[in-house]
């Protein structure tokens, strides 16, 4: 049995990352073989190994095999701005053939990879590519990380559309409280449960998340297994 997730979000900062973590450390804990990967990474910092992105060090830190950073990013940039445009200042062209060799050899390291967006749904990655075409791609269901502020509602729905729209399963969403100050929050979370057709796994209230390696068994794995898409 294989498969594995797409982790996608409301907007860049919603909680992306540490999600991907606790999915990673849940799988682990379940004695399951499982990978974190980061395509494609701005702001990267300078190392004595090279550019590195610190999301996708920590998806490489939670990952339960043994892999070269690289695999897990390989596309890194420096300036911190939307991918496309790091990529474009650099002078290098992000494939999505690339991309693909990197997950496919991932996925024989491991049965389950948890796959980390860039930003939001639709970022643009190339002249007539964005992050979309490479869900499509790799034909994982998603999980959409909802950050909870003012304007969340539109943020979601939209989202949430556009996925349905790409016909890509949505297996999930996961609310995190980003702004402290939200009014109205049960509110609010009950008129995205309404509204979104795909269950709510999970939801943390305003700064839960803590350092990264605490990484609380909130998800069931067992349950987002059940909802992911197998592959052979």
């Amino acid at each position: 049995m294989s498969g594995g997730w797409f982790i996608t979000g409301t907007d860049t900062g919603v909680g992306k990352t540490w999600i991907a973590c606790m999915l990673l450390s849940a799988l682990a804990r379940e004695g399951l073989l499982a990978v974190g990967m980061k395509p494609v990474a701005s702001g990267c910092h300078a190392t004595a190994a090279g550019l590195r992105s610190e999301d996708a060090e920590l998806l490489l830190a939670a990952s339960g095999v043994s892999a070269d950073y690289a695999e897990i990013n390989p596309y890194a940039f420096a300036p911190p701005c939307a991918p496309f445009l790091a990529a474009r200042e650099t002078g290098i062209e992000i494939r999505l053939e690339k991309i693909l060799d990197h997950f496919r050899h991932l996925q024989q390291k491991a049965s389950w990879i948890v796959v980390e967006g860039i930003g939001g749904w639709m970022v643009p990655i190339g002249e007539n590519l964005t992050m979309v075409d490479v869900v499509r791609a790799m034909q994982l269901p998603v999980i959409l990380v909802i950050g909870l502020r003012l304007g969340c509602l539109n943020h979601a729905l939209l989202t949430a559309s556009a996925i349905r729209h790409a016909g890509i399963p949505l297996a999930g969403w996961v609310a995190n409280q980003i702004d402290s100050d939200m009014t109205r929050v049960d509110e609010n979370m009950i008129d995205l449960e309404q509204r979104i057709e795909a269950p709510l796994l999970a939801s943390f209230p305003h700064q839960s998340l803590g350092d990264h390696g605490i990484l609380p068994p909130v998800i069931s794995i067992d349950r987002l297994i059940s909802l992911a898409r197998i592959t052979d």
